[in-house]
């Protein structure tokens, strides 16, 4: 007879996602959550105090992903401008997938990074600073200039909003939408070159 599997956090979050894409995250539930774990509630409470700290938690590993797979790029080899741009793209396309290939559940995460400001502030606070070292990297080697990269970088990403921001997500599948982030990408990265 097999054993289960330990209940650990990430189970938890695994099955917290699963039952918000079904429920949505007005009508889900922390028993919802046991109930598809095969476990009280109450054991769910033993990793997550509050029902508030389990939508947050869920929320920072959604929008971490997006943060993770940006980081690679970062430490990766290309040189700034051609890893500015790359980030760049990489960022809108993140979000054109979340919203795009599973509306449902972008619907959901948007109630629950309006819950979750700090968690969203953290977000926003990781990527400014991803950029940050991409503007300092390209300051390093010559390639940008700017005499405060860690302002810069939160311009870039102001800037660019309309291509990450969720209010905009609405915008991200209409025609021209890859024309209009190339104009504004190619304005950005003049902006930055030495």
């Amino acid at each position: 007879m097999a054993t289960a599997a330990p209940l650990t956090p990430e189970r938890i979050l695994e099955a917290t996602e699963e039952v918000l894409r079904r429920h949505g995250a007005a009508k889900a539930t922390v028993v919802d959550v046991a109930r598809a774990l095969g476990v009280s509630h109450g054991t769910v409470y033993r990793h997550f105090r509050t029902k508030a700290e389990l939508r947050g938690a869920v929320t920072r590993r959604w929008l971490d992903r997006t943060s993770v797979t940006l980081s690679v790029i970062v430490t990766g080899t290309e040189p700034p401008e051609a890893k500015l741009r790359h980030w760049l793209a990489a960022l809108f396309e993140a979000k054109q997938h979340k919203a795009g290939d599973d509306p449902e559940l972008f619907a959901t995460y948007t109630v629950l990074t309006e819950e979750n400001g700090g968690v969203v502030d953290a977000h926003i606070g990781d990527l400014t600073d991803q950029l940050t070292t991409i503007v300092q990297e390209g300051v390093d080697k010559g390639d940008f200039t700017t005499p405060a990269p860690a302002a810069s970088a939160r311009a870039v990403f102001d800037a660019t909003s309309r291509f990450h921001d969720p209010c905009y997500a609405a915008h991200w599948s209409r025609p021209g939408i890859e024309d209009a982030f190339a104009a504004v990408l190619d304005l950005t990265v003049r902006g930055l070159r030495a």
